[in-house]
């Protein structure tokens, strides 16, 4: 009977498949853009066991700045260029503002309760504007610098204390160090400092680095939908398992932050990121109330999203630095001057080291953290480049690829932080210059970027600072990239490192 059943599906899987691929836009309207056929009923599915940016550079190559890939029942778009870029984000960005959620992130958002996968509708806006108002506002974020700043000085201290001359995988050090910087911001104060705290920080710390990988793989049911019930890959099992063990460690944290509030008083001292979402989820007939859910779904938003792509960024920058030490001597140069070698950096340091700043800019234009953004969705069949783009289609924005076009940058796989230098802010990470978009464009911009720049430039600084890094005799760097939804090295970068501060009471 079960063979009876698979078979009846399969056949529906093909008549609608087919159903779907041949069928034409009208006489009246544009083409669909070009691109490859690919197999019938699968189309292009093959291509996802390949590496995505090798294949997006070849299908680029041969077919322009945008072209169509059909993956099953499902329409891809790749955008591959500036102008038409910011028809996407700019022109039609309201049009263009929808996502289309796979199966791993629909579960792992509580059926698309967050800020990262919700459609452009009221909810969205809503929740978008508590998270800049609470967290990325100048006032909340310089409110916040003594959370952020006691996380890197314990990690510097932990380094100097138990590492030196030790080989230590950078990747794993600066995300240990994000993500305490993420809980601190988010919960800090509402984590018991004793044993039950410490479990709770553990148990997230192990969860998370498998809970955004999952959301990289590719899943047969994103592609056939109707075939979502079988699970064949076990993606959405996967992610429910892993969801469980977080919603577990939420709900602690909730209960504690409820006791909490309850001891101290609604209206006394400041509070943290997790008691102002609870306070706005208890008011029920406010316009900015919030549900149970969304307000898990934005926790996990803040520590996944930012986590990884903050920590990736980091890596990919000190593994540039190492293989090109003349830069290298040029930043620590920067810092020794400003900073002084009898002295911990600051945040206040920040705007004043603009080579540093330069490295994190060229970084993220040679390896954006995530290469092909969040994929859009259209919510109604638009015109771009001439070509038709219909409702319902995932855009991918290839942001990798437009910041190595040769036509727009010198020697574009050098690594050169000298042409982010006295460009008088031309290219700043705020999705203005439709030829360098780390952090995306439009209203779909990332929502974390001005926390992110600070962390990201603070924590760098601070490694660079305190520390003299050298890799491990004999071993090669390894510079190439591993795909995923974040892009991350192909091989860990491991370093050894050596007090660099002349003040070695600068470490206690």
């Amino acid at each position: 009977m079960d063979q009876f059943y698979i078979a009846a599906l399969s056949i529906l899987v093909i008549v609608i498949s087919m159903f779907w691929y041949t069928k034409k836009p009208t006489s009246k309207s544009p083409p669909l853009p070009p691109g490859p056929r690919g197999l019938p009923i699968v189309g292009y599915l093959p291509f996802l066991n390949q590496n995505l940016l090798v294949q997006f550079t070849g299908l680029a190559h041969k077919y322009g700045p945008i072209y169509k890939i059909q993956l099953g029942t499902k329409l891809w778009v790749v955008i591959g260029s500036p102008s038409l870029t910011k028809e996407v984000v700019r022109d039609h960005d309201s049009v263009f503002a929808n996502r289309d959620a796979p199966i791993a992130a629909q579960v792992a958002t509580y059926g698309i309760n967050d800020i990262a996968w919700s459609p452009n509708n009221y909810e969205w806006r809503k929740m978008r504007k508590i998270f800049v108002r609470e967290m990325q506002s100048n006032i909340s974020l310089e409110g916040s610098y003594n959370l952020r700043k006691d996380v890197v000085r314990k990690a510097i201290k932990d380094v100097y204390n138990t590492k030196m001359d030790k080989t230590i995988e950078i990747g794993e050090l600066v995300f240990l160090t994000v993500l305490n910087v993420g809980i601190n911001l988010l919960w800090g104060e509402t984590i018991d400092e004793g044993e039950e705290g410490e479990k709770i920080v553990a148990e997230f710390k192990k969860v998370i680095p498998k809970f955004v990988d999952l959301f990289g793989k590719a899943n047969v049911s994103d592609f056939f939908p109707i075939l979502a019930g079988l699970d064949i890959q076990g993606v959405k099992r996967d992610m429910e398992i892993q969801l469980q063990s977080i919603d577990r460690i939420l709900d602690a944290l909730i209960a504690q932050c409820m006791k909490k509030l309850s001891e101290i008083g609604k209206d006394e001292g400041r509070k943290d990121f997790l008691q102002i979402l609870l306070e706005l989820k208890e008011k029920e007939d406010s316009e900015m109330s919030i549900t149970l859910k969304q307000l898990k779904a934005i926790l996990i938003d803040i520590v996944t999203g930012g986590t990884d792509t903050s920590s990736t960024t980091i890596e990919w920058a000190m593994a540039e630095l190492m293989n090109n030490l003349e830069v290298k001597t040029k930043v620590q140069k920067e810092l020794s001057d400003i900073v002084g070698l009898d002295n911990i950096v600051e945040e206040s340091h920040m705007p004043k080291l603009q080579y540093l700043e330069a490295v994190v800019k060229e970084t993220m234009r040679l390896h954006p953290a995530i290469p092909f953004l969040v994929p859009r969705s259209p919510s109604q069949s638009s015109i771009i480049g001439g070509y038709t783009i219909p409702k319902n289609t995932t855009v991918f924005i290839n942001v990798w690829s437009i910041q190595r076009d040769p036509s727009i940058w010198e020697k574009p796989l050098e690594f050169k932080p000298e042409r982010f230098l006295n460009n008088n802010g031309k290219f700043d990470s705020r999705g203005n210059n439709f030829s360098y978009l780390p952090f995306g464009s439009g209203r779909r911009v990332c929502v974390g970027m001005p926390l992110a720049e600070r962390m990201i430039i603070y924590l760098l600084a601070s490694l660079l600072h305190s520390f003299e890094w050298k890799l491990p005799q004999g071993e090669e760097l390894d510079m190439t990239e591993k795909f995923g939804i974040v892009l991350r090295k192909n091989t860990p970068l491991y370093a050894i490192p050596s007090p660099r501060l002349s003040d070695l009471h600068l470490y206690a």
